[in-house]
């Protein structure tokens, strides 16, 4: 599947707002939006025009999109499997998303990005319920125990994560038990647990897929 392999930071700039794409940086002063850099383009200086009720809602998918990671056709599958599900087609849409594989691992502090668990989870570094799982799209169900494989808990980059736990912990749908390196999922998330992604509007990318 194809990936994008330009500059992360430039994707925060389009979308004038913190996408939380790599990790610690992104919590730095070196994060372009602390510094106030201008979105790319030929001329940011130019006085920019109001946008089109179809380009506020290409915004709003945009932004949901590139937090989580995804292509537009995985994104696009996932929209439509939260719209064939009973409820909510935005609150189920965010469930979907928050219970993939690398979000899970995001989650549960063993990588400091979403990048970064979907290149531990498809380097064979996860086991869900004992079980290696390689996909990053993988589903995860509640009472789902997630884990580092035996082989892998030395990892740099995962132990340097984990200090994170210590600070902030986890999500309340999510329970770790960092000495063994291990968690569990252990509910769906309401639409108003879930506080980090500030003012994404969900209604928006419904509008946009309705066109």
């Amino acid at each position: 599947m194809a990936r994008y392999t330009g500059p992360v930071c430039r994707m925060c700039r389009t979308e004038q707002k913190k996408l939380m794409l790599k990790g610690d940086r992104c919590k730095s002063d070196k994060c372009p939006i602390n510094r106030k850099r201008a979105a790319p383009g030929k001329d940011p200086k130019a006085r920019p025009g109001k946008r089109s009720d179809y380009g506020v809602q290409l915004r709003e998918k945009q932004k949901l999109r590139k937090i989580y990671g995804m292509q537009e056709k995985q994104f696009h599958l996932f929209f439509e499997r939260a719209l064939r599900m009973p409820g909510i087609t935005g609150e189920n849409l965010f469930v979907l998303l928050e219970r993939r594989l690398d979000n899970i691992v995001y989650r549960l502090r063993f990588a400091s990005s979403r990048s970064q668990a979907r290149q531990v989870v498809s380097h064979g570094h996860i086991l869900v319920n004992g079980r290696r799982i390689n996909i990053p799209s993988y589903l995860v169900k509640a009472e789902d125990e997630i884990s580092i494989a035996e082989k892998s808990r030395n990892m740099t980059l995962v132990k340097d994560a984990l200090k994170e736990f210590g600070k902030a912990g986890v999500m309340p749908w999510l329970s770790l038990d960092p000495d063994a390196m291990k968690g569990k999922f252990l509910a769906a998330p309401r639409r108003s647990d879930i506080t980090d992604l500030g003012d994404i509007k969900e209604q928006m990318i419904i509008e946009y897929y309705s066109k």
